[in-house]
Protein backbone atom coordinates (compact mmCIF):
# COMPACT_ATOMS: atom_id res chain seq x y z
CA UNK A 1 0.00 0.00 0.00
CA UNK A 2 1.26 3.26 -1.03
CA UNK A 3 0.32 6.42 0.98
CA UNK A 4 1.93 8.49 -1.57
CA UNK A 5 -0.24 7.03 -4.54
CA UNK A 6 -0.85 8.58 -7.80
CA UNK A 7 -4.65 7.58 -7.43
CA UNK A 8 -5.95 9.89 -5.24
CA UNK A 9 -9.96 9.61 -3.95
CA UNK A 10 -11.85 12.27 -5.00
CA UNK A 11 -11.36 15.37 -3.13
CA UNK A 12 -14.45 16.93 -1.88
CA UNK A 13 -15.36 20.71 -0.89
CA UNK A 14 -15.64 19.26 2.88
CA UNK A 15 -12.21 18.06 2.65
CA UNK A 16 -10.56 20.82 1.25
CA UNK A 17 -12.33 22.91 3.67
CA UNK A 18 -11.24 21.07 6.66
CA UNK A 19 -7.69 20.37 5.14
CA UNK A 20 -7.37 24.47 4.52
CA UNK A 21 -8.65 25.12 8.32
CA UNK A 22 -6.19 22.95 9.72
CA UNK A 23 -3.78 24.12 7.64
CA UNK A 24 -3.80 27.67 8.53
CA UNK A 25 -4.84 26.59 12.01
CA UNK A 26 -1.14 24.46 12.41
CA UNK A 27 0.70 26.85 10.15
CA UNK A 28 0.14 30.20 12.27
CA UNK A 29 0.43 28.09 15.48
CA UNK A 30 4.47 27.20 14.32
CA UNK A 31 4.98 30.42 12.84
CA UNK A 32 3.83 31.47 16.60
CA UNK A 33 6.61 29.37 18.25
CA UNK A 34 9.41 31.56 16.02
CA UNK A 35 7.92 34.92 17.38
CA UNK A 36 9.48 36.17 21.09
CA UNK A 37 6.93 38.49 21.13
CA UNK A 38 4.60 36.12 21.79
CA UNK A 39 4.99 35.37 25.23
CA UNK A 40 2.80 32.36 26.00
CA UNK A 41 4.75 29.95 23.63
CA UNK A 42 8.05 31.33 25.52
CA UNK A 43 7.40 30.90 29.16
CA UNK A 44 5.56 27.43 28.21
CA UNK A 45 8.49 25.87 26.65
CA UNK A 46 10.65 27.47 29.74
CA UNK A 47 8.57 25.34 31.93
CA UNK A 48 8.92 22.51 30.22
CA UNK A 49 12.99 22.79 30.10
CA UNK A 50 13.74 22.38 27.07
CA UNK A 51 14.59 25.68 25.86
CA UNK A 52 14.04 27.75 22.74
CA UNK A 53 15.18 24.36 20.20
CA UNK A 54 12.78 22.44 21.41
CA UNK A 55 9.56 25.35 20.86
CA UNK A 56 11.57 26.00 17.63
CA UNK A 57 11.42 22.53 17.00
CA UNK A 58 7.80 22.23 17.29
CA UNK A 59 7.07 25.54 14.93
CA UNK A 60 8.56 23.25 12.24
CA UNK A 61 7.41 20.02 12.67
CA UNK A 62 3.64 21.92 12.80
CA UNK A 63 4.50 23.99 9.69
CA UNK A 64 5.50 21.13 8.03
CA UNK A 65 2.70 19.00 9.08
CA UNK A 66 0.14 21.50 7.89
CA UNK A 67 1.49 21.87 4.56
CA UNK A 68 1.52 18.08 4.13
CA UNK A 69 -1.87 18.62 5.33
CA UNK A 70 -2.76 20.79 2.48
CA UNK A 71 -0.78 18.76 -0.23
CA UNK A 72 -3.61 15.94 -1.39
CA UNK A 73 -1.09 13.25 -2.02
CA UNK A 74 0.73 13.86 1.52
CA UNK A 75 -2.10 14.55 3.62
CA UNK A 76 -2.26 11.64 5.61
CA UNK A 77 1.21 11.84 6.45
CA UNK A 78 0.37 15.70 7.33
CA UNK A 79 -2.31 14.73 9.79
CA UNK A 80 -0.46 11.86 11.36
CA UNK A 81 2.68 14.26 12.23
CA UNK A 82 0.13 16.71 13.55
CA UNK A 83 -1.69 14.04 15.35
CA UNK A 84 1.73 12.87 17.36
CA UNK A 85 3.00 16.34 17.84
CA UNK A 86 -0.97 17.21 19.46
CA UNK A 87 0.23 13.22 21.66
CA UNK A 88 3.40 14.65 22.51
CA UNK A 89 1.69 17.88 23.70
CA UNK A 90 -1.00 16.22 26.31
CA UNK A 91 2.09 13.99 27.51
CA UNK A 92 4.22 17.04 28.39
CA UNK A 93 1.42 18.61 29.87
CA UNK A 94 0.29 15.07 31.51
CA UNK A 95 3.28 14.42 33.07
CA UNK A 96 6.31 17.07 32.67
CA UNK A 97 3.75 20.23 33.81
CA UNK A 98 1.60 18.35 35.89
CA UNK A 99 -1.42 20.27 34.55
CA UNK A 100 -4.20 17.50 33.14
CA UNK A 101 -6.64 20.59 32.35
CA UNK A 102 -4.44 21.84 29.99
CA UNK A 103 -3.86 18.67 28.20
CA UNK A 104 -7.62 18.82 27.12
CA UNK A 105 -7.56 20.46 23.52
CA UNK A 106 -4.65 18.97 22.45
CA UNK A 107 -6.11 15.73 23.24
CA UNK A 108 -9.20 16.71 21.35
CA UNK A 109 -7.09 17.71 18.54
CA UNK A 110 -5.17 14.32 18.51
CA UNK A 111 -8.30 12.49 18.90
CA UNK A 112 -9.71 14.82 15.98
CA UNK A 113 -6.48 14.34 13.63
CA UNK A 114 -6.19 10.79 13.85
CA UNK A 115 -9.70 10.10 13.00
CA UNK A 116 -9.40 12.53 9.86
CA UNK A 117 -6.00 10.33 9.19
CA UNK A 118 -7.71 7.00 9.86
CA UNK A 119 -10.57 7.77 7.52
CA UNK A 120 -8.42 9.42 5.07
CA UNK A 121 -5.71 6.61 4.86
CA UNK A 122 -9.21 3.85 4.63
CA UNK A 123 -9.67 6.30 1.05
CA UNK A 124 -6.86 5.68 -0.15
CA UNK A 125 -6.72 1.85 0.54
CA UNK A 126 -10.11 1.00 -0.98
CA UNK A 127 -8.88 2.68 -3.57
CA UNK A 128 -5.93 1.18 -4.59
CA UNK A 129 -7.76 -2.17 -3.72
CA UNK A 130 -10.01 -1.30 -6.56
CA UNK A 131 -8.15 0.15 -9.23
CA UNK A 132 -7.42 -2.44 -11.92
CA UNK A 133 -3.69 -3.81 -12.20
CA UNK A 134 -1.55 -3.44 -15.69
Amino acid sequence: MNLLSDEEPRNTPLDWAIRIGLTGFYFLSGLEKFSASEPHWVKLFQEIGAGDWFRYLAGVVEITGALLVLVPRTAVIGLALLATTMAAAVLIFLMVLGRPADSLFPGAFCVLLTVLAWKKWKLIRERTKSAPKE
